[in-house]
């Protein structure tokens, strides 16, 4: 977690009084360009850490070394909690690490910093629904990754038959609460969807990370291959304007407005990995969409259509 990172770029910089980016990557095993990263967002949120260059160079927190949160002013430290705080609406143990900076901080605004670290609350929990208690099996594979040990996976891939592999645990996402193994194979990095890791066992065998891994760059990547993926296939069709909400809403990025057209509607190009899955997307629209192209597309759906029709034409 980025703001994890932040803190204890912050706390090593008061112990030391000045690091180099070099020096960060290494104590906290991320790569020198996150390193980097990181020392410049404090900056920008208003903590004063600032650059030395030349031969003695480095990062150094204006005020000198200590060991406690003291050095930061008010305006300072609500920039920090503010970075910090979402994280522990969510994290207890977030929620109790914040509560102990806070007491580190000098009492004549320990209170501002407090209503900053509150600011802001995450509910991940939809309408309707209760909050989800995080799988045990991610807190097992996160206990790996801190570990830093090997994991033996026994894994059933999408259509496939299980097998068993043995990995090296990088880290774990969470998006749109499915998640997600990023680790290292014999293969190369590998991304394994957790809920079908049927069973995994932590071993005594030291993980090999990567002196240069970065957890977000590297999920940014694998974002963008399925994104490709997804793309494979593409319609050109046509909608009302005050429906244009509604398709952007439901297929985000995989929706690109080309513009109006004369009669007032809205040309719009939607991606997808098939004709059918298309198909199926716009099937619901009914008359309120028109399909210009590919003739793929307007084949599925009049198929769709056809079966629809055959189904249901008796109950009318």
């Amino acid at each position: 977690m980025r703001a994890d990172r932040l803190v204890a770029t912050l706390l090593l910089m008061q112990a030391r009084g000045r690091v180099t980016a070099a020096e960060l990557a290494k104590e906290l095993e991320i790569s020198v360009a996150t390193a980097r990263r990181d020392l410049e967002a404090l900056s920008t949120a208003g903590i004063p850490v600032y650059p030395q260059p030349g031969r003695n160079g480095g990062w150094s927190l204006l005020g000198g070394a200590r060991t406690d949160l003291s050095g930061l002013n008010a305006t300072e430290a609500q920039a920090l909690f503010l970075l910090v705080g979402p994280a522990a609406s969510v994290a207890p143990e977030a929620k109790a690490a914040l509560r102990k900076l806070v007491r580190a901080l000098p009492d004549t605004f320990r209170a501002d910093a407090e209503a900053a670290a509150e600011a802001v609350v995450i509910d991940p929990a939809r309408w309707g629904e209760h909050t989800k208690e995080r799988p045990e099996m991610v807190r097992h594979l996160q206990d790996a990754v801190v570990r830093r040990v090997k994991v033996r996976l026994r894994y059933s891939g999408r259509g496939r038959a299980e097998s068993e592999r043995l990995v090296d645990p990088l880290g774990l996402i969470d998006k749109d609460e499915i998640w997600y193994l990023i680790a290292g194979t014999e293969k190369g990095q590998r991304t394994f969807r957790v809920e079908r890791i049927k069973e995994a066992e932590l071993t005594e065998v030291r993980a090999e990370r990567p002196a240069d891994f970065d957890l977000s760059e590297a999920w940014s990547r694998v974002v963008e291959e399925m994104e490709q993926q997804r793309s494979l296939m593409a319609a050109t069709l046509l909608i009302e304007e005050r429906f244009l909400w509604v398709m952007q809403d439901r297929h985000g990025r995989h929706v690109e407005v080309v513009g109006p057209v004369e009669d007032g509607r809205i040309k719009l190009r939607l991606t997808a990995p098939t004709p059918l899955m298309i198909a199926q997307h716009l099937a619901g629209w009914g008359g309120m969409i028109e399909v210009l192209d590919p003739p793929s597309v307007q084949a599925e759906l009049a198929r769709l259509g056809k079966e629809l029709a055959t189904r249901y034409s008796g109950t009318v």
